[in-house]
């Protein structure tokens, strides 16, 4: 059987950024909130509670108001959502070794199912709400000899659970930021993986 291989979903196989900026200010002008939809957009990656914190919402209304941006979210970011250069390539790359992918993601899950059935995007399993170090759980489960994402968390959650870390700098974290964290390769883009992939694990595989 082939390897397995984790991969996060915002910023990683696609980007929801247009949508997420409409659903965020919508949820703020409904609940008459500061929330910032841009801001929002631009560091996607956290758990959607703390960003709501982060934007000064009171602790007793988020869960209400994490129900009103899921009720938002099939309408508002899932029509607007693209598949990020090279996502489906990569996927297919993995699958044509024999190989497994897993999408492990902060986000909620049938949300992020919406995302992958809409854009076709055929994964093996998909896991939701988990950030950072709590992906390892999901990683070691499925057996993830690697994960691919673009923040700092998505290098953390690979290395505590002895994956491979790969970053892409298309979400809110640089290159150097992806290194320096400890990302074992960084990419601009999902389109250098196919290559890597079956340079590095292909030959390897049992």
């Amino acid at each position: 059987m082939g390897i397995t291989v984790g991969f996060d979903l915002d910023m990683t196989l696609i980007d929801p950024r247009p949508g997420m900026v409409a659903a965020m200010n919508a949820l703020g002008k409904k609940s008459g909130l500061p929330f910032d939809g841009e801001a929002f957009a631009a560091n996607l990656g956290p758990p959607l509670d703390q960003a709501l914190r982060d934007f000064g919402a009171p602790a007793d209304r988020i869960p209400e108001l994490i129900w009103q941006f899921r009720e938002l979210y099939p309408e508002t970011v899932v029509p607007s959502t693209v598949a990020l250069p090279g996502a489906a390539e990569a996927l297919e790359a993995v699958r044509a070794a024999g190989g497994r992918t897993v999408v492990v993601t902060g986000k909620y899950g049938p949300n992020a199912q919406l995302h992958l059935d809409a854009l076709g995007m055929k994964v093996d399993d998909l896991v939701g709400e988990l950030w950072s170090t709590q992906k390892a759980a999901a990683l070691l489960e499925h057996g993830a000899r690697a994960y691919v994402g673009d923040h700092l968390g998505d290098v953390r959650g690979a290395r505590a659970a002895n994956a491979v870390s790969v970053g892409v700098a298309t979400g809110p974290c640089t290159r150097e930021e992806l290194t320096v964290e400890g990302a074992d390769v960084v990419f601009d883009s999902l389109v250098e993986f196919p290559e890597w992939f079956v340079r590095t694990f292909v030959g390897t595989v049992v």
